[in-house]
């Protein structure tokens, strides 16, 4: 593998791990709103 190919596919595979990290951190976000609303409906139900 000449030396291109190796920093080239350093690159995209960099890219690919930094997407990666922020659609797990937005998915996290999504359960945690979820978990949110959740406690307010049940903190509503008790009143």
């Amino acid at each position: 593998m000449s030396k291109i190919t190796a920093t080239i596919s350093s690159f995209v595979l960099a890219a690919a791990v930094l997407a990666g990290c922020n659609t797990v951190a937005g998915a996290g976000e999504d359960i945690q709103q979820g978990g949110n609303a959740i406690e307010d409906a049940a903190q509503d139900a008790a009143n």
